[in-house]
């Protein structure tokens, strides 16, 4: 699946402290965000629509063709 980028305009010494505590815990501040969108997809998208992508995204499984074999 290709990944998008997000641009959010948000106050610069909020964001300083918050990722100063999320280091301190050990938390990264990346992949909290990834999580946060992730729990806004979750609400919002309906299952059908959530389901279509999860078909399209899985890998085409691949046939298998049977030998023909020659008695001549």
């Amino acid at each position: 699946m290709r990944k998008a980028t997000v641009t959010v305009t948000y106050d610069e010494e909020k964001l300083g402290a918050l990722k100063m505590y999320l280091l301190q815990k050990g938390i990264d501040f990346e992949d909290e965000l990834v999580k946060s969108i992730d729990t806004l997809y979750s609400k919002n998208v309906p299952t059908a629509v959530k389901d279509f992508f999860e078909m399209k995204n899985e890998a085409p499984k691949p046939v298998k063709k049977q030998e023909v074999k020659n008695s001549g």
